[in-house]
Order: structure tokens, then sequence, then C-alpha cells
């Protein structure tokens, strides 16, 4: 099948969409914010009882009992929200003992279903909202439920398909669901050994498109190799490996006398860390915290050498993305699909994440070379521009969306023994 928007302009004057998906998350603002100005009549149903991420806008969220947001308000409709300013809380409690099917989300889920009729049900992520639209659709008459997108962000399969736990879920995910999108090519493979046997939309980033341009307007003047910040991303939990990266900053102490080390969405214990760190080798730390903007985020990888991000376990990371539109240097775990887009020793440096003495030497080497950073800069300025800018990656969003609805009319007009033509 051709996936090109030319090829579906059958579809009728209004998409209507349903996304299942983490509604604080910023990946799923970002993913609906690439629909605006189409016209198109586009729904949410959080996977989780959770306040709606600020930079929703332009999306009928369906949740009677929404969290107070933090911060900003989202520019949303809310289907049937809780009237009064207070009591959100207790009516909740309240419901949750009075209503078995008010507290079970795959019951209400259902209902959203039914009630709006969608050409197409997007599950965004598959831990959360595919598990939760695989259980609404037992609620469903069989042969009802519209044509299901399920998108695969991050680990979704490529650890947790290694799990006990979720080995049987993820199978009845895939046998079920009729389109898979992910952001690697790895994905694709471990779709089929899951039992997926319906359509691979095309491979880019579950996040959309990137403005690059408006990106690279943030970034410092100069050549790569004059920065004097190294950039590390600051996660340390389950899967990231922050302290990895610490460590492997201070082995490289005799060369960091001139720097600054930037670390971002830090956690505590990547906190404390960084901040001993610094005490013991007289190497500058900022410390960033979760609350700074994208656009914040996006100005420390333009004045940064170097940006490392380290995990056991990945898609493409944005942060990766990100480094490689603003210029900077990427260290990148060796455990994501960093290969689909690095070639190692050319544009980046893939490394062990659990190895500090590897990660170590691959900074050394990225701080000695500025003809490896400069050309490094140049090669993903071209990457990017060619393969995620919005102007390339937005008509492939719509094109699958346009197909996927263009087939499901096919199939209920046939099922219905409409004419097609």
């Amino acid at each position: 099948m051709v996936w090109v928007a030319e090829a579906a302009r059958n579809v009728g004057a209004r998409m209507r969409i349903l996304f299942v998906a983490m509604a604080q998350v910023v990946h799923t603002a970002r993913w609906i914010g690439q629909l605006r100005g189409l016209g198109w009549d586009l729904h949410l149903f959080p996977a989780l009882d959770e306040a709606l991420h600020a930079d929703l806008e332009g999306v009928e969220v369906h949740e009677f009992l929404l969290p107070a947001p933090r911060g900003r308000r989202p520019r949303v409709r809310v289907k049937g929200a809780w009237p009064m300013p207070r009591g959100a809380y207790l009516a909740r409690r309240i419901l949750g003992a009075l209503s078995s099917s008010w507290a079970d989300r795959a019951h209400r889920l259902a209902r959203v279903v039914h009630t709006v009729k969608p050409d197409i049900v997007h599950s965004m992520e598959i831990q959360h909202a595919a598990y939760l639209t695989f259980a609404a659709r037992s609620h469903l008459p069989e042969g009802t439920f519209p044509p299901w997108l399920v998108s695969n962000w991050g680990s979704d399969i490529v650890l947790f398909g290694r799990l006990a736990a979720h080995v049987e879920k993820i199978r009845q995910v895939m046998s079920a669901c009729d389109y898979y999108h992910c952001e690697c090519h790895r994905d694709v493979t471990l779709g089929s050994k899951f039992g997926f046997e319906g359509e691979v939309t095309p491979v880019f980033p579950v996040t959309g498109g990137f403005e690059v341009e408006r990106m690279r307007a943030l970034r410092s003047p100069g050549p790569t190799s004059a920065r004097r910040y190294i950039a590390l991303k600051g996660y340390q939990s389950w899967a990231g490996r922050a302290l990895v990266g610490l460590r492997a900053i201070e082995l490289c102490a005799d060369l960091l006398q001139d720097y600054r080390v930037f670390v971002y969405v830090a956690s505590p214990d990547a906190r404390l860390a960084a901040e001993l760190m610094s005490q013991a080798t007289g190497i500058p730390v900022e410390i960033e915290s979760h609350e700074r903007t994208r656009e914040d985020i996006l100005r420390m990888h333009g004045r940064a050498r170097i940006s490392i991000g380290l995990s056991i376990s990945d898609g493409i990371s944005t942060s990766l993305l990100e480094a490689m539109v603003m210029g900077s240097f990427p260290i990148q775990s060796n455990t994501g699909c960093g290969d689909e887009w690095i070639a190692c020793g050319e544009n980046g440096l893939l490394v062990p994440p659990e190895s500090p003495e590897e990660v170590a030497a691959a900074l050394r080497r990225a701080l000695t070379d500025d003809t490896l950073v400069d050309r490094a800069a140049e090669t993903n300025g071209r990457l990017t521009a060619e393969r995620i800018d919005a102007s390339v990656v937005r008509p492939k969003v719509m094109a699958m969306y346009e197909n996927i609805a263009a087939q499901g009319r096919k199939t209920r007009s046939a099922r219905h023994g409409l004419d097609t033509v």
C-alpha cells in the first residue's frame, strides 16, 4: 500500500479520531498539536486518571472528573466535566464506590467509542493506552470496533516484551490491532514476532514532526567545537542511567576545567550526585528542573558541545533528536534505536549505558576532536531536516489517518452490502 495523501482524498470532509493516551505527557500534546487547522474532529480519552498537559489544545477530552491542572490550563473542550470548582476528589470516591462501571476505565472507554463513533481509534503507547483499549473492545459487539491503530513508544515491546507479566498482554494487543506505528525499524520486526499481521504505517517519531528551522534559531552562533557546555539527561530510574554519565564526566575532569555541565530533567538521585561531583572536581554544574520549558531545553542543547543520554532501553530518544537539530554532538546509549540515526564515530557515538569507563572514553574523544564534532553537526543538520522536519512528517501523518479511515469505510460498506465505488 502506498501511504500518500493523494491516495485517500475520498475520505470525506471531516475525519473523526479518538485518541487513547496518557494526557499528561508532552508527546501526546505534540502529536495532537500537529493536526491543528485541519478541521478534523479530535477526541481524547485519558489512559490514566491524571491532569492534562498544558500544551494540549484542539481536542475534546472525555473525562468526567479531571484532576486539577498544574499551572497553565490546557485549551481543550471537556465532555461532561465536573461543574464545581471544588469537590472533584470526593465525587470521584463516591462514584467509584457506587458504580463499578464508572470506576472501570475500560467500560467508560467503550461507551465513548459507542457514542463518538470515530473513524479511527489510536492508542498512543502500549502498556497503558493499548491494554486499556483492548479491554474496552470486549464491552462492544464483535465486529463493531473501529479501525484500531497502535503506536509503540520507547520500550513498549523491546523491554516489556521480555517480562513475564507483559508478554501475553502485548501479544493480545498486537494480534488484535489493525495498524501499527513505531519510530524504529527494530520495532516493526518485534511487532511481527508478537503476532501483528496488519498494516505497518511509515516509521517516524511518535512525537510527530519538528519545527527544525525555528529550533535552529535558538542555537548559539559559531561552530560546535567552540561551545563549552556538556548536557546530560538527568533521568536516574528503572531505565535512565544519569549516574553513569556523571561518573564518566568525573573521569574526564582534567579536560573539563573550562566547561560547565547542564543536568536537565534531573531526578533526585541525579541532583544529589551532580552536586557532589561538582564539589569533588570543581566543574560548575547547573541542574535544570522539570519545570523548564522545551525552549529552555533546546537552548541548552544549542549551547552544548556534547549531549549525553543514557538508558538501558529506549526507542528514538527525543532528546537525541533535539541534540542533533541543535548541533550538539550526541553520545547516546546503544540500547535504543540510535543506530538508525547515528553512524558511530561519524555523527555521534554509541556507548554501553552502564559502563562509565566507556562513556568517559567517548566523552574524551568528543572533547579533543574538533573536526569530529563540527562535521557531525553538519551531517545531523541535513539528516534532521530531511527526516523529521514538520514539513516532511505532517503530510505522512495526515496520509496515514486518511488511508486508515478510507479502508475502514470500505470495510463497513462491504459488510453492509453497500456500493463502495
